[in-house]
């Protein structure tokens, strides 16, 4: 199971999701003292006053990304443990692209909706899960490879 190349693009799709709930998808500095932060699961503006800091934060509706991108790194590791069903682990891989397209889309879509609103810049949470797709991708070309090599050594038989 480790010592197949899908394997690891599978993990790489796993590490580079859990990257993008943790890092920031958007960040703006409107003034010295606000700032606004967009993570997969809420937006928060960071305000310091004199008498302190106060934090307000909404999930919904930007918890959707940090859902798809669970449930995308939830399908990855139930595709690594079925590598004995190819068929399987290739309709996983499926849908997983469908996940992880949404997660990219709804991301994509609460970042540029903040940032015509506020400007701002785009945090490296938003451009890791393209490294997901392409390792999903890379993963299923490998899946299917090993499917191919299957079938053709049967049919020798």
């Amino acid at each position: 199971m480790w010592q197949r190349i899908q394997t690891l693009f599978l993990i790489v799709v796993i590490a580079s999701l859990v990257g993008s709930l943790l890092m920031p998808i958007w960040a703006s500095q409107v003034s010295e003292s606000k700032t606004h932060l967009l993570y997969a699961f809420h937006y928060s503006i960071k305000e310091k006053t004199a008498t302190g800091d106060t934090l307000t934060t909404a999930y919904l509706p930007y918890a959707l990304t940090a859902c798809l991108m669970v449930a995308a790194i939830t399908l990855a590791i139930i595709e690594i443990g079925r590598y004995k069903n190819r068929l399987l682990q290739l309709k996983l891989g499926a849908l997983n692209s469908l996940f992880i397209a949404g997660a990219m889309a709804s991301a994509l879509y609460f970042s540029y909706q903040l940032h015509g609103q506020l400007g701002g810049a785009f945090g490296f949470g938003l451009w890791l899960p393209f490294g997901a797709v392409i390792s999903n991708f890379l993963s299923n070309q490998f899946i299917r490879r090993d499917e191919k090599l299957v079938r053709d050594s049967d049919r020798l038989r």
